[in-house]
């Protein structure tokens, strides 16, 4: 087989196209493939499709392809463009790349894989192209996925922010609690933020919407409330940002307490911060001796620890009926615990508790949310941070949006 055979072959390329000639450039160590087609062939209008002579040819380009026996390959061709009386001049479509694009389909296939498993710098040096070429791929790959997805809504959504640098800056997170996928991005945490997501889809796409999971953020509930039917019906504040608060109100009694006792000389609570918020079960034997000996030391800590793990039990029950005789019995001893931060955050859930409650009708929470938040720090972490939003918005795309990345044409996907 010769060279020119076998990279139509390796091009796949069908009729029109076929390889004209094949240059090897032993110094650059480069493959010069080039190209071209017969005369008189006619070619569809990307636009609608009728076919059509060739009404002239552009200036030829170059496509980088898979490496060849280590050597960079580069495919060159002149696009024909055809003149549809309803559309105008237009280039073809070229079989072997994506508009827009200076790599063939497989190489860009390729790239998105090494993407996918290392950061931008190092798949650029393991492709042996720039950064701003591998990024290109990848915004080009988001676009893509994102434009053959399609108007579709999830009927279960799950909204919460992201911290994405320092000083309070802010993102807002929609995300698929089926799919376990990030649909939108939204800048800072306001009501407006969450509003253009639902302001993208029709009235009638959010009515399909059975519930959403969020914290007690009062301009996201304003959003849901203002943009989404039956809101009230369909909210369901998230039980791990409710038992974060609480959470907090304990460490807040803590230290409280910890100030106190060291003004009279009581050294018990010093470096005890993490044993009050760590669960028991993942505490190590000498790190649990402590926290027992604490929990026995008749402290308002102790007192505010056993508060928050009762709570807990809230979400065990079967109904929303015995949830409620549940939640009153709790609220009451928060109230008349004597501890402020405990019963501020006792009042704070009272404010919100109807779509506390709503969990019993939807049972759902955050937790695909928080995971998604996790593995999106991850990629911050990988990249050392994204001081452009718009970069950090097309990485979490690419890494979570649950897209088809890949070029239509490109058959294999990732696998895992």
């Amino acid at each position: 087989m010769d060279s020119v055979e076998l990279y139509r072959q390796l091009l796949g390329l069908t009729a029109p196209w076929t390889v004209e000639r094949v240059e090897l450039d032993m110094a650059h160590q480069h493959v010069e493939v080039h190209v071209g087609h017969g005369l008189g062939e006619r070619f569809a209008c990307p636009e609608c499709g009728r076919e059509l002579g060739v009404y002239d040819h552009l200036a030829e380009r170059g496509w980088r392809h898979l490496d060849s026996c280590q050597f960079l390959t580069y495919l060159h061709a002149r696009p024909p463009r055809v003149s549809c009386p309803e559309h105008g001049v237009r280039q073809v479509t070229l079989p072997w790349s994506q508009p827009g694009s200076r790599f063939t389909n497989l190489f860009e296939a390729l790239a998105i894989d090494v993407l996918l498993a290392a950061n931008i710098k190092r798949a650029a040096e393991i492709l042996r192209i720039t950064w701003d070429e591998a990024w290109g791929v990848m915004t080009r790959a988001v676009v893509r996925g994102r434009a053959t997805r399609g108007i579709t809504m999830p009927t279960l959504l799950g909204v919460d922010e992201k911290a994405i640098a320092k000083g309070h800056r802010y993102m807002t997170l929609v995300c698929d609690l089926k799919e376990s996928t990030v649909e939108y991005i939204g800048d800072e945490r306001k009501e407006a933020s969450l509003g253009a997501y639902f302001d993208a889809f029709p009235p009638s796409y959010r009515e399909n919407v059975d519930a959403i999971s969020l914290d007690m953020w009062p301009p996201f509930i304003n959003a849901c409330r203002e943009k989404l039917p039956d809101a009230d019906a369909k909210m369901v504040f998230d039980r791990f940002h409710i038992m974060r608060h609480v959470l907090d109100a304990v460490d807040k009694v803590r230290k409280q307490e910890h100030k106190a006792l060291m003004k009279a000389g009581n050294a018990t609570l010093v470096q005890s911060k993490y044993l009050w918020l760590t669960n028991p079960e993942n505490m190590t034997d000498k790190a649990r001796q402590r926290f027992d000996a604490l929990r026995n030391a008749e402290l308002k800590t102790g007192r505010a620890w056993a508060l928050k793990e009762a709570l807990r039990a809230l979400w065990n029950y079967t109904s929303a009926t015995w949830a409620t005789k549940f939640w009153k019995r709790w609220y009451f001893w928060a109230t008349h615990s004597r501890l402020a931060p405990m019963i501020a955050a006792a009042r704070l859930i009272a404010r919100h508790l109807p779509n506390v409650l709503t969990y019993f009708a939807h049972r759902i929470t955050n937790a695909v949310a928080e995971g998604l938040n996790s593995k999106i720090a991850t990629v911050q972490k990988r990249a050392c941070g994204y001081r452009n939003p718009d970069h950090f918005k097309i990485a979490v795309y690419f890494h979570c949006g649950g897209l088809d990345l890949y070029p239509p044409v490109v058959t294999h996907t990732k696998v895992g």
